[in-house]
């Protein structure tokens, strides 16, 4: 009669078997060291990437880039749309056990309001941005409420932003007694093992996170994890890191190049999971060059893109086009916005033909660091060339590129930005006065009265009807031409289960677990 003893053996083996494995640490690449652990302060998207596993703030963005609660329970808004209050979640704590109250809030924004933090966001909240936050009081141990001079659509989505940290909440003993940051000691599912320079950042879970019911939704939701430590292994090199994820040293390598996706499919132990990202690769106009302040010329160049063509073999197959500045994966990509331009070369000709243009040479500054920006170049010479158009480029280094960028020293540039989160942003990125600003390429006065509607209306309906109307200016103006939206996609040992990749383009660890 010894079976059921063996039976309990068994299962305690069993049991322990599954701890052991999930005691594993998740190696996931990152390709530089970060800058700093101090939320907001010396940061890069690496820094942010690891930041978001450390820190949580009053609101996230979610999977679509709208703004949710995080830390929050509630959020409210007074009916002149200066005054937000946030009611705490009541299962709160920080990593050392501390509860987390008002007077915490209130502390970590006194800190990062104060100019001596360098918190990168502040001007964003003090007036010199699109918001000035003019009090902040603790109604009671739970309740925070902000005052705003003026009303505000981007007030949520600053919050939210990784640059600014998430603006997380942080207990006080995150600082030394001098004041000077020390640790983090937050409320997020993973807490700070070791940091090693140069060589990995190792974080371990914090037995007293408190999730959010539901599922995991970008930077909000619930981030439960089963992982009892996460390694962030520093591996500069591509083909170094496609090596080490190949052999099994590591489990994650999370924005792999398009020219690797073929090796990595082939490959039965790796599985591989892609996601439209908010980036925004372009072709700049320079509106007030002589020739192209020509609206019909802009239009012909735009028409003369044979754009799935083009996208196909520059993104090799992973992207689709895109003609609006706002991404697809935002919630205010909509019918409008999906829109496409298809290439029409008879009108491209007519347009060129009104406009009196006779072939006149076009320069196209680009540049090789980044190969997307270069191939996008040459596919776009081939095809206005189709249409009657000459264009010759003019291939800089980038640091050359930038300078003519913000001069707005160019004709046309192949170019890109990086990810906005907020639709009134995706349009500010290249709008406004080139007097004041000769980097931007839209200088339309009405369109930017309108801009300015969008960053303080926030009600959804209305602020997507403002949107629309920018979207149609925007059409007609030819200020650029967008080409698409890059896709990411992360590589993943075929033992790492729940990893995905989304439209930030950065890691999340949460919801992933291992069985190697």
């Amino acid at each position: 009669m010894r079976l059921p003893t063996l039976l309990v053996l068994s299962s305690g083996l069993l049991a322990g078997i599954a701890n052991a494995q999930e005691a594993q640490p998740l190696r996931l690449r990152l390709n530089a060291d970060i800058r700093s652990l101090d939320p907001g302060v010396n940061r890069d998207a690496n820094t942010d990437a690891v930041q978001n596993h450390l820190f949580e703030g009053l609101v996230a963005f979610r999977e679509d880039a709208s703004v949710g609660p995080l830390l929050a329970k509630s959020i409210s808004v007074s009916e002149d749309g200066r005054t937000y209050t946030f009611v705490l979640r009541d299962d709160l704590h920080f990593s050392n056990g501390e509860p987390v109250g008002s007077d915490d809030v209130l502390f970590a924004w006194k800190r990062y309001t104060d100019p001596a933090t360098g918190w990168r966001c502040l001007s964003e909240v003090d007036g010199r941005g699109a918001v000035k936050v003019t009090d902040v009081v603790a109604k009671d141990a739970r309740t925070v409420t902000f005052t705003l001079a003026k009303p505000s659509a981007l007030f949520l989505g600053t919050l939210a932003r990784p640059d600014c940290g998430g603006t997380g909440i942080y207990h006080r003993s995150s600082l030394g007694p001098d004041g000077k940051w020390l640790a983090p000691v937050t409320t997020a599912p993973f807490k700070l093992g070791e940091w090693r320079r140069g060589q990995f950042i190792d974080l371990v879970r914090n037995d007293r996170y408190s999730a959010l019911p539901g599922a995991r939704d970008g930077l909000t939701g619930n981030k439960s994890t089963t992982l009892q430590k996460l390694r962030f292994a520093i591996i500069p090199d591509e083909s170094t890191a496609k090596a080490a994820l190949l052999a099994g040293n590591i489990d994650v390598n999370f924005d792999v190049q398009n020219a690797d996706l073929a090796e990595y499919k082939a490959n039965k132990d790796v599985t591989l999971d892609s996601a439209s990202v908010m980036n925004v690769n372009d072709i700049l106009i320079q509106t007030k060059d002589p020739l192209l302040s020509d609206v019909r010329i802009r239009r012909a160049l735009q028409l003369a893109l044979d754009l799935p063509v083009l996208v196909d073999q520059v993104s090799e197959g992973t992207a689709k086009p895109n003609n609006s500045p706002i991404p697809p994966a935002s919630a205010y990509h909509r019918k409008l916005q999906a829109q496409p331009i298809a290439r029409d070369l008879a009108t491209a000709r007519k347009l060129l033909a009104e406009a009196g243009y006779k072939g006149q040479p076009i320069r196209m500054i680009t540049n090789r660091r980044y190969q997307s920006m270069f191939d996008q170049a040459v596919i776009a010479q081939a095809m206005a060339r189709e249409a009657g158009i000459t264009i010759d480029l003019d291939v800089l280094e980038w640091g050359a590129q930038q300078d003519r960028y913000l001069a707005g020293s160019y004709q046309l540039m192949s170019h890109g930005f990086s990810a906005r989160l907020d639709p009134s942003l995706s349009f500010e990125m290249f709008t406004g006065s080139k007097a004041e600003q000769p980097r931007k390429a839209w200088d339309n006065p009405e369109a930017q009265k309108l801009l300015a509607q969008s960053m303080e209306v926030a009600d959804p309906a209305q602020r997507q009807a403002i949107i629309d109307g920018l979207e149609v200016m925007f059409r007609e103006d030819v200020p650029m031409i967008v080409l698409y939206s890059e896709v990411r996609t992360s590589a993943a040992r075929s033992y790492v289960s729940g990893y995905r990749s989304w439209a930030m383009g950065q890691p999340r660890a949460w919801g992933v677990s291992i069985a190697r």
